[in-house]
């Protein structure tokens, strides 16, 4: 075990343009929810429990943490920015991991029309890691339970393709590993590829991006 040094560790607790760790909604909220915690594992379960669920899977375009904090939903560029930003107002040194996967994952999660948009390998999938306990862990908040459950009811992937959603606070949780082409590693911050992704988005008409958001909240009705 390779434990980081304080200079090493200083740049995952700090905010950068999508991670908005120090804008005052962001501290609030992990200030609420860590409340009362006696450790930063249980700061974290509360807090990855938070974005999981209280912040459903929708497609969006990419905008700041506080935003999509605001907004109340997003996808897993701004879920994980909203996650990674949670942890670093906790004091819990939190970076992103980033992955290509094959679309595939998100074949009847998202509109037929929304997922022809996208390349058939997604270059963009990021999710978070926080340090506990000397390592660093991955805790993926990428699905809602509702979603999840509902993914599972109309036979959209098998529980062998997603086999939990669950994260203990001690073991690694991905998710989207049986679509996974190549992990590209540890990063404390993607800015720059989400600048990228942001343009490209941009430049799809909302209607596109509402009419997919409202087949996943059907979706997730059906459980």
């Amino acid at each position: 075990m390779v434990v980081e040094s304080t200079e090493e560790m200083s740049k995952f607790l700090l905010p950068t343009y999508f991670c908005d760790c120090e804008h005052q909604t962001i501290i609030e909220m992990a200030e609420e929810l860590t409340k009362g915690c006696e450790s930063d594992k249980d700061k974290a379960l509360k807090i990855f429990y938070f974005v999981r669920d209280e912040i459903p899977f929708m497609t969006d375009y990419v905008v700041k943490a506080s935003e999509t904090l605001e907004k109340r939903y997003g996808f897993c560029v701004t879920k994980s920015s909203l996650h990674v930003a949670l942890l670093r107002a906790s004091e819990i040194p939190a970076r992103y991991r980033l992955a290509h996967l094959k679309k595939e994952c998100l074949k009847g999660v998202i509109a037929t029309g929304a997922l022809n948009g996208l390349p058939d390998i997604i270059t963009f999938h990021p999710w978070a890691e926080c340090y506990l306990n000397d390592k660093w862990i991955s805790c993926d908040t990428l699905f809602d339970e509702k979603l999840v459950k509902a993914i599972y009811k109309k036979g959209i992937h098998s529980k062998e393709e997603i086999h939990s959603i669950e994260w203990d606070g001690e073991t690694d949780l991905n998710t989207m590993t049986a679509w996974m082409v190549e992990d590209k590693g540890s990063h404390a911050s993607l800015d720059d590829l989400f600048r990228k992704v942001q343009k490209g988005f941009d430049k799809v008409p909302i209607e596109i991006m509402n009419y997919s958001s409202n087949h996943t909240e059907k979706l997730r009705k059906k459980i």
